[in-house]
Parts: structure tokens; sequence; C-alpha cells
């Protein structure tokens, strides 16, 4: 089994380059609901696309990852955790709000429980990640100073 060449992110969610990000996220749930495989059970076309968008989303949500992603392409990604194409995808929620603001409420009916249960644990794992970065920052820094002025 043979991979495709990936395709352009931005080509991916049907958006232009330098798309803002209220943009790129509506293009993304349109497609996500779409292309679900709760919608489309058994569908591995519709899956490999759900998954192609979640990667897209992920990289072109991400600021940091986006201006590499812009600059220097697929190559600049790799090692960063975004393009990595893993058999397993998360959601790309970044928190609860973005879970679930815009979806109408047959949309939410049509995800299963196990899928809104994995989304809701992929954006807590997000937010942890995210306050342990934070916490080990404040702690290199007054670590550092600490450091500096015992050195005065």
């Amino acid at each position: 089994l043979h991979k495709m060449a990936k395709r352009d992110y931005y080509e991916v969610l049907g958006v232009e380059r330098g798309a803002d990000h209220d943009t790129i996220k509506k293009a993304y749930r349109k497609l996500a609901v779409q292309y679900h495989p709760d919608r489309n059970p058994g569908n591995k076309e519709a899956e490999e696309k759900f998954k192609e968008a979640t990667e897209a989303y992920e990289v072109l949500s991400d600021e940091k990852k986006k201006s590499i992603y812009d600059q220097y392409g697929f190559a600049g990604l790799d090692g960063m955790g975004g393009g990595g194409g893993g058999g397993q995808y998360s959601h790309a929620f970044h928190d609860f709000s973005d879970l679930f603001s815009g979806l109408e409420a047959a949309d939410l009916m049509m995800c299963s429980r196990h899928s809104l249960v994995a989304a809701l644990h992929d954006a807590l794992a997000t937010r942890m990640r995210q306050f342990e970065e934070m916490t080990s920052e404040m702690m290199c820094a007054s670590h550092s100073k600490t450091l500096f002025s015992a050195q005065s």
C-alpha cells in the first residue's frame, strides 16, 4: 500500500493562503462533519479525507506551525507533531467552546458518544500540555533568576 503525496493544506481545506483563523476553522468544521467516520461507516475514502482535513487544521490553526508551513512547507513540520499523518488522529479542538460552537444539533446527534468523549479527552490533554509547558517555563525562569541573583 503506497501513500499518495500530501496535498497542500490550504487546498485540502479549500481556503486561500492567508485565510484568517475563523475561515480555516469554518472550512475544517464543514469537512469534518461531512467526512466524519460516524456519518460514513466503513467508507475508507471518507475516513482518509477526514484525517487529511484534521491534519491540515491542526497545522493551519496553530500560528507557529502555520508560519513554519507557510515558509518551509511539509519539510519544516517534520518532527513537530504536525503533518505527521500517523494512524491515529485527534479532533484538533483547542478548547471546549471550539468543540461545539457553530455545530447544529443534527451534527452533534450524528456524532457517537465515543467520538464526543474522544474529542473532550483530546481538548483536555491539549490544555494539560499547555499548562505543563507554561509551568515548566515559569520554573525555568524562576530558577534562572535565583542563579543570577546568587552570582551577583
